[in-house]
């Protein structure tokens, strides 16, 4: 029979802490949505400290891009109870999830009403798939893209320096890397990647047919910009110029990619407006939000003698108003437009995905297994260390109960043996049973 102590234990432990991540992304919500979500990098670092203060919530990572918003979470499990909480904000939800609805609510200032339709919900295993996921570019809008990868690093890196990643999240987030990795060392999936800079500088190609003499102006001289001005140089831009808020940034990009064949040039930000008329696509990725309005969009069109402009905004939140689309000679895309281009790619890749996917599914099972098993780990190693300690002290007293009459080598040794057997046979049944709930738990999940 168990010792009910024991299995008391061993479910206190496994009630301990439950996993929880909540998100929108491109498949669940649109732009209007998720640009409202959107959290910059230079805010967060304060978000995820934030998250981590939220009653309940042990660890805490965010992951915020283009294409999603993500909170990770590790919650007491005192706090996940049957019984669900009803307030103003959303009725019949258990409190771990109103928890992170309302600091949505509160940090973002966006009611909670508009954000529940778009909300994906994971725990546990399910959580852990969708990480795994995710940084293997599984779950993006084009599959297979590199960048999503860095981005999970960037959150992880900033989660661990505001103390919100710790003993639960820190090996799972490393153990989402290492997936990630062996993904795209047994699967072929990265090597007919496209990502969203290629998607975009892919649709340039097919608005004009050729980009050879056409004018690209880059605003934002981010990591996407960068990328996004060497795929059109692939597919034929000669002209390109860049801006940005630092004006050194823009001329980094512009030298680095200036050849006698690509003649590149640097717009100050102060005079993006007088000069963006210049050219013929304007790829826009700050995330500043409204740096082209339908006002100075018609005073764009005017010194271009009404020649067509083409906005291919990537950032989020958008750069462009969607208004400036309503103005005749204006085309606007922005990065929900470029899924079309993507999903058009999917095919070609479909194959190396289903494999990756088999490779996220058995990493998944092994985390999870490792996850199930640890607290009996545990549980076994503590007590296999008293009891050696009791044996210790046993055998200290033994010693020295016989010091007028010592026992030779060879009888101490045999009295070790002895008292090791007698040690492993004694705590067979408990280590036996912490084994059995541990397997009991695996098959209830």
């Amino acid at each position: 029979m168990r010792d009910k102590r024991i299995e008391n234990t061993m479910r206190s432990t496994s009630r301990n802490s439950k996993l929880l991540l909540l998100g929108v992304n491109h498949a669940t919500a649109p732009i209007a949505i998720r640009e409202r979500l959107a959290i910059p990098t230079h805010r967060l670092a304060d978000a995820t400290r934030t998250l981590a203060g939220q009653p309940g919530v042990r660890e805490a990572l965010i992951l915020s891009t283009c294409n999603r918003v993500e909170l990770l979470t590790v919650q007491d499990g005192a706090q996940d109870g049957s019984e669900a909480e009803t307030d103003a904000f959303s009725a019949g939800r258990p409190a771990p999830t109103l928890s992170m609805i309302r600091f949505l609510n509160e940090y973002l200032q966006v009611r909670a009403t508009d954000i529940e339709p778009h909300l994906y919900e994971f725990r546990e295993r399910e959580a852990v798939r969708h990480l795994f996921r995710v940084a293997s570019s599984l779950d993006s809008m084009v599959v297979g893209e590199p960048q999503i990868l860095g981005q999970v690093k960037q959150s992880w890196t900033i989660g661990r320096e505001v103390g919100a990643v710790k003993s639960m999240l820190d090996p799972l987030l490393q153990r989402a890397f290492s997936v990630a990795k062996k993904v795209r060392t047994e699967t072929q999936i990265g090597n007919s990647t496209v990502s969203v800079a290629s998607v975009a500088a892919e649709l340039a190609r097919k608005i004009f047919g050729s980009l050879s003499g056409k004018t690209v102006l880059l605003v934002g001289a981010g990591k996407m910009s960068d990328l996004t001005a060497r795929h059109l140089i692939q597919q034929g831009a000669t002209m390109l110029l860049v801006s940005n808020r630092t004006e050194s940034r823009a001329q980094v990009i512009a030298d680095a990619l200036r050849t006698p064949n690509i003649t590149t040039g640097v717009i100050p930000l102060d005079q993006l407006h007088e000069q963006a008329y210049r050219a013929d696509i304007i790829i826009t990725s700050t995330g500043a939000g409204q740096v082209f309005t339908p006002e100075n969009s018609r005073t764009l069109l005017q010194r271009r003698k009404n020649r067509p402009v083409f906005f291919i905004d990537i950032a989020v939140p958008r750069d462009v108003a969607p208004a400036v689309n309503d103005l005749e000679g204006c085309f606007v895309y922005d990065i929900d437009d470029l899924q079309q281009v993507a999903i058009q790619n999917k095919a070609v890749r479909s194959r190396e995905a289903d494999a990756a996917e088999s490779i996220v599914s058995r990493e998944v099972a092994r985390y999870s297994d490792r996850v199930l098993q640890a607290p009996a780990t545990e549980a076994i190693k503590h007590l296999l260390l008293d009891a050696e300690v009791v044996r210790q002290h046993e055998l200290t007293r033994i010693t020295q109960q016989l010091s007028r009459q010592p026992l030779s080598a060879e009888q101490l040794a045999a009295v070790d043996r002895l008292t090791k057997s007698l040690t492993g046979k004694l705590l067979h049944p408990q280590i036996a049973a912490l084994r059995e709930i541990a397997a009991d738990s695996e098959s209830d999940d």
